[in-house]
């Protein structure tokens, strides 16, 4: 078993774990740089993994990426990284401010290789945290990894991602006739191209149309349902004005805001990253239903205003058809239609990640919450800090699982570890907790 002691772990190499590391590098190179590792179940730094196809592009601008909000002159920006593949130019001729997402994977990567202090240990999966010290208190954290081996820190930062929503209807339903987006570029070649599939794709937001494209792109011979409770596909409802609400800066205005304010500003803004999808998708979408309209050749169907009632295998036949049953919003009535393959596109459970809810319950919390740095409400017993990222949106805005706020969160999160460091007097806030909005792809602003 293998046995490893660090003053700061962080779990997830993702965007958020990434900022945080460049936000070490930079600002507390002598104090925590050399001391710090993060682990990533995978054996890469991929971003969007289950979404990576080579069209698809992200909805963010590239100055939004681990640094140059909080650094422009910093060496980890996107910019020097494009210069430093020889790309620059061709970015810049490209004339968009919105990389493809293969870009930023990229990017993110050679990040990753880029930190001269900061390590990074891959294919290790965190399994369970237990708090780690004598009494009533914890000085220490236990990290137990999926392949035996134990980290011990001081200091721990979360960033493993949500877990992903797999709606309890589809229980009865194989994993290998059901795929979800967090997976599905990676399981898309298991179906046969050959085949006139049957395809039910369940969601009506970016990611579910974006699996809707791929299969019916990928499959000649399919036909492709899109099984939506919205009225229609709707693009994302934004405007100059609301994205000033992505800002770093209004965190602060949006953590001090009244629990009923907040809860208004969050359903708002839910259209302007969840609900909606990219205009260029919509307008692909209609195109290609409009001139299969015109040709004869109709393969794509929308099915709006439905809830999927059920979903079963035909007789209980793990190879027969999966059988959605679904009921229209309007009249109540209930139709069955049989399917060879489910995707679903249905986000992200709103609960706090397993991970985060087990190591809770392990210091004895009924709940999670976190202040304004983001550091976890622990017992006053506890010296032990635990900052939670990306899963904050209830306190600190729709803008904290996104791209927008990496660069200035990274930067809080450091300046609360070093004061922490200097002062380590443990702080609790009465922190109202509201319910989370699950997110599909996300404009990931």
């Amino acid at each position: 078993m293998r046995y490893q002691e660090v003053e700061l772990l962080a779990i997830g190499a993702g965007p958020s774990s990434l900022a945080l590391a460049v936000a070490i590098e930079e600002l507390a190179r002598t104090d925590l740089a050399g001391d710090t590792l993060i682990v990533e179940q995978q054996d890469d730094v991929v971003w969007q993994r289950g979404m990576m196809m080579p069209w698809t592009q992200s909805q963010v601008s590239f100055l939004k990426d681990l640094v140059s909000l909080r650094n422009p002159r910093s060496a980890f920006s996107f910019v020097n990284y494009l210069h430093s593949v020889g790309r620059l130019d061709q970015f810049i001729n490209l004339g968009s401010f919105t990389p493809y997402r293969m870009e930023i994977s990229g990017y993110l990567g050679w990040v990753a290789k880029s930190l001269p202090n900061v390590r990074i240990e891959y294919g290790r999966r965190c399994a369970s945290i237990q708090p780690f010290g004598s009494g009533d208190g914890a000085g220490e954290w236990l990290v137990q990894l999926a392949d035996g081996g134990v980290v011990v820190c001081k200091h721990l930062v979360i960033a493993a991602g949500r877990d992903p929503h797999i709606p309890e209807t589809f229980a009865g339903v194989p994993r290998a006739r059901m795929i979800h987006s967090t997976e599905f570029a990676a399981r898309i070649n298991e179906i046969d191209p050959a085949k006139a599939h049957r395809i039910a794709v369940v969601g009506g937001a970016q990611s579910a149309a974006e699996m809707l494209w791929t299969a019916h792109q990928a499959f000649p011979r399919a036909h492709c349902t899109m099984v939506m409770r919205s009225i229609g596909l709707n693009a994302y409802q934004t405007s100059r004005f609301t994205n000033e609400l992505f800002y770093p800066s209004f965190v602060d205005e949006f953590h001090a805001a009244k629990p009923e304010a907040r809860a208004q500003l969050l359903n708002e803004m839910h259209r302007t990253n969840y609900a909606g999808l990219s205009p260029e998708m919509i307008d692909t979408l209609y195109r290609q239903m409009y001139v299969e309209k015109l040709t004869g050749t109709e393969r794509i169907e929308m099915v709006p205003m439905v809830d999927v009632a059920a979903a079963e295998m035909d007789g209980g036949d793990v190879d027969g058809d999966v059988v959605l049953t679904l009921v229209d919003r309007k009249s109540g009535e209930r139709t069955r239609r049989r399917y060879d393959v489910v995707l679903l596109g249905t986000g992200f459970a709103r609960q706090m990640p397993r991970i985060i809810q087990d190591m809770a319950t392990s210091v004895g919390l009924a709940e999670v919450s976190v202040d304004r740095s983001y550091r976890m409400n622990l017992p006053p017993s506890f010296t032990a800090t635990c900052h939670l990222q990306g899963v904050n949106e209830a306190t600190h805005g729709i803008a904290d699982s996104l791209l927008s706020v990496l660069a200035a969160r990274a930067e809080e999160i450091v300046a609360d570890l070093l004061a922490y460091r200097r002062t380590p007097v443990p702080r609790v806030e009465n922190v109202p907790i509201l319910p989370f909005t699950a997110s599909t792809s996300g404009a990931q602003r």
